[in-house]
């Protein structure tokens, strides 16, 4: 009764994938998905941020801080108005202030801090795209690879029919016995149920594909060239230099110490004096608009700081150990770099050879699967010997499709570390 359950569940047809899920290419996956990565969304506002920042230390040089303001009063009984001199209810006073710090050693470290913030903000952008874009990598081949898994399943469940029709033949015709057909039978049902189990991970593959890219439902993949992966353009050294000297994690930590090291040097210049050209201009009346009485004032302030309770020093302290942090975060950085790059070069040049073998693997499978059918239907080998081959095809097929994307995949995480295309993609695109 199970064994019959099981059979008519293994047996029932799969839904068929509907005509309307999209299908993108690679380029266009990898486009749409940036867009909708929050860490990269997140990191375009800094840049544009720093960016300002930037803007604001240059202009502190040249453009004094203004501010204007008005205020209008009524009071509930008359007094003595300045403006007018005279007795009233109401008071207007209009007031224009301008300040412009002469000499102060914090324009300065505030210039170097916002330059080396807006550098940190443009090599993390670069980052978060291509990490958003192995992500989105990983996922589109995620889809092509459980496509061509799904196709081994059934290759494999249309093998297992044809190897029970041969052998409920043989057992008909008395060349074989009745546990023959038995176990091909279980390896059918066998084949079934994987190929039930690669279609579920192949529909949740195409559902993150379709997150990632935004789409509202699953998301198909289109068809890569099936190229054999090609040697790095690169050695092992020099994507190591590489990555130290333009990688976007290196040039992150870099610019980051900097600014640590300028706001270190700003909290220092407190220990200066400053000098501040101030002017003013203050309008009375009892009008909306004053123009009874004004008054002016220009001034120039030299402030000297000598103790304001600890602060200052409290202040330095905590952005000496801001930059002490920044910089020993740089230095382990860049000591792992060579474990990171070796790594991620290794992986893909494993990958490399990988493909290779599972490419032997599957020719070797193939024809040691042709060989055991022409035996078994010549009654030459077991039931056994014949299951044992078609399993190591199915599983030949599975380890090239893992090995080819694998490889993909590989070169994809060196690219994030370097942060640049180092093979053009297929599909479309840079």
């Amino acid at each position: 009764m199970i064994a019959a359950l099981l059979l008519q569940l293994a047996t029932a047809p799969l839904p068929p994938a509907p005509d309307s899920v999209p299908v993108v290419t690679l380029a266009e996956a990898l486009e749409r998905s940036v867009r909708l990565d929050p860490d990269y969304v997140r990191a375009l506002g800094s840049v544009s941020e720093a960016e300002w920042g930037r803007k604001a230390a240059r202009l502190a040089f040249f453009v004094p801080s203004v501010s204007v303001s008005l205020d209008y009063t009524k009071y509930s009984k008359a007094f003595f108005n300045i403006g007018t001199f005279n007795q009233s209810s109401t008071s207007s006073t209009f007031s224009a202030d301008a300040r412009y710090e002469v000499f102060s050693a914090r324009k300065f470290a505030e210039l170097g801090r916002s330059q080396a913030e807006l550098e940190a903000a443009t090599a993390t952008e670069v980052q978060r795209r291509y990490a958003a874009a192995l992500f989105t990598e990983s996922a589109y081949y995620a889809v092509l690879a459980d496509e061509e898994l799904a196709r081994v399943a059934r290759e494999r469940a249309a093998r297992a029919e044809d190897q029970l029709r041969v052998a409920r033949a043989r057992v008909a015709s008395g060349a074989a016995v009745q546990s023959d057909s038995l176990t091909v039978r279980l390896e059918l049902l066998k084949a079934r149920v994987d190929r039930l189990r690669s279609e579920a991970t192949l529909r949740v593959s195409r559902l993150e594909l379709g997150r990632r890219i935004g789409v509202d439902g699953p998301a198909g993949a289109a068809p890569l060239e099936a190229e054999a992966p090609a040697a790095l353009p690169l050695s092992l050294a020099a994507a190591v230099m590489e990555a130290l000297e333009q990688g976007p994690e290196y040039r992150a930590v870099r610019a980051r110490e900097r600014a640590a090291g300028s706001v270190l040097k700003a909290r220092r210049g407190a220990y200066l004096p400053t000098l501040t050209l101030a002017a003013s201009h203050q309008r009375f009346d009892i009008q909306l608009f004053p123009s009874a009485s004004n008054v002016s004032a220009i001034s120039l302030v030299l402030a000297l700081p000598i103790w304001n309770n600890g602060d200052r020093e409290l202040a330095i302290i905590r952005a000496r150990a801001d930059r002490d942090v920044a910089r020993a975060v740089r230095a382990d950085l860049e000591r792992a770099a060579l474990r990171d790059v070796t790594e991620a070069y290794d992986r893909y040049e494993t990958a490399r050879a990988a493909v290779d073998l599972a490419v032997e693997g599957v020719v070797v499978a193939r024809e040691n699967y042709r060989v055991q059918e022409a035996r078994y239907q010549a009654g030459a080998t077991t039931v056994l010997d014949l299951i044992t081959a078609q399993n190591d095809l199915s599983f030949a097929d599975a380890g090239l499709v893992q090995a080819r994307y694998n490889a993909r995949l590989g070169i994809a995480q060196l690219e994030a570390i370097l942060g640049r295309r180092i093979v053009s993609i297929n599909g479309g695109g840079q």
